[in-house]
């Protein structure tokens, strides 16, 4: 598939008269599209948004508070509830921070697994985007095709770890199990057989019908200056011409040269870039990068290592096997005395920042330590609370049903918004 290189904006029209009638509309959270937890207070003329004030706060929780209550291996539970739509790539990002502040080297099998439970949480995020998008335009069967694949997604998911949404899968050093037998097979009939075909039914349902490229091409133009002068990042950027992409950038995990430490180079893979800007070149970005995931997700199979999965250089810092837990006294008062009480990690005076390619941007964690077996201050930079301070920017000008489209296409999380 191609991706349209130029999209021409549709010419907006600005307020007539300052002088003319105005009147302000609740546009959520009741509103379907925003999902009872957005509210957009527009400022309209006629049918025509010529302000807009969102108001966010509405799953406030306290998440940068209690990771400096919860300590390093309790906090990856509240990472699900951020992006609560791809969750196992926060819980990636989080301890990518805190093995970068202990200094933590990971094993090869441990940086291949989560590798790829990255990027099956890549296609998971974008499926929703992308078929509740078209859900929001009217077009009911593309919702289905979509949610139909990330059911598939979970039931893996489920067999990896146990859990379908909140998954709570990595731990400091590396992840809560190994894989279990037969599951890339099973991943790799996903991506091979059951994936592709989905997606071009949804293509063509969807880049075939007037109606839907009528309500996405020219609306929400984002410049590519607008892109790097507001510091948005993801799909929204590489929408508008802007070639960042933290795992080419600044790579991590597998994305690394050496990373099996036995001179295997990088993964290869494209990093999908339009100039258009619109809701159109956001939707054709997140599709074409859907396929780029299911080529990466190829070949880490095929070069999927053996060893261990969990860092075994520190027995003080790693959480013992569930076989040492269930069945020795010492493998469950070790795992108690790490999780439950203050002789956990304790990682050195300083301050790390790490972060991840997520499916919606640059999602990473600021960790200062004081020692203690907690962040002194946790800080997390989500995607979706720096993407969306764009938003009465670009609506204005635009029709109350033009809202929906651009709203959409930004992926708004309202979980990423709690501060």
């Amino acid at each position: 598939m191609s991706l349209a290189s130029a999209f021409e904006p549709t010419r907006l029209v600005p307020p007539t008269d300052a002088g003319d009638d105005r009147w302000t509309l609740n546009f959520g959270p009741q509103h379907p599209a925003t999902h009872t937890t957005l509210q957009l207070v527009l400022e309209l003329q006629g049918e025509r948004v010529v302000g807009c004030v969102p108001h966010i706060g509405y799953l406030h929780s306290g998440f940068e508070k209690l990771g400096e209550h919860l300590n390093y291996n309790q906090y990856v539970v509240v990472t699900d509830r951020m992006n609560y739509i791809s969750p196992i790539v926060n819980n990636v990002a989080w301890h990518t921070a805190v093995e970068k502040l202990l200094g933590i080297p990971l094993t090869p099998r441990c940086k291949a697994i989560r590798t790829l439970v990255g990027e099956l949480g890549r296609i998971q995020d974008h499926l929703l985007c992308l078929a509740a998008a078209a859900l929001d335009l009217g077009a009911l069967t593309g919702f289905l095709y979509g949610f139909n694949e990330r059911e598939t997604i979970y039931d893996l998911l489920e067999e990896l770890c146990g859990a379908r949404f909140t998954v709570s899968y990595t731990r400091v050093g590396g992840v809560s199990q190994d894989l279990p037998p037969g599951w890339l097979d099973k991943v790799r009939h996903f991506v091979d057989v059951q994936l592709p075909p989905a997606l071009v039914d949804l293509e063509n349902l969807l880049l075939r019908n007037r109606i839907f490229i009528e309500r996405c091409k020219g609306i929400g133009v984002i410049t590519q200056e607008d892109a790097v002068g507001w510091s948005l990042t993801g799909p929204i950027a590489r929408a508008s011409g802007v070639r960042r992409d933290l795992r080419k950038d600044e790579p991590y995990l597998c994305f690394e040269d050496n990373w099996d430490n036995k001179g295997a180079p990088a993964l290869d893979f494209k990093v999908p870039i339009a100039d258009g800007g619109d809701v159109l070149a956001r939707f054709l970005v997140r599709l074409e990068e859907t396929e780029q995931s299911q080529h990466l997700i190829r070949q880490l199979i095929d070069l999927m290592p053996g060893g261990p999965v969990n860092a075994v250089s520190d027995e003080r810092v790693t959480l013992p096997n569930k076989q040492e837990i269930y069945f020795s006294i010492e493998g469950l008062i070790s795992h108690f005395e790490k999780v439950m009480t203050n002789r956990g990690l304790h990682p050195p005076l300083g301050e790390a920042y790490g972060a991840i390619e997520s499916p919606t941007g640059e999602l990473g964690f600021h960790l200062v330590s004081d020692g203690g077996n907690s962040a002194y201050r946790a800080r997390c930079r989500p995607p979706g609370f720096i993407n969306y301070q764009i938003f009465p920017k670009i609506i204005v000008g635009h029709q109350i049903s033009d809202v929906v489209a651009v709203l959409g296409s930004l992926e708004i999380i309202a979980a990423e918004l709690d501060r």
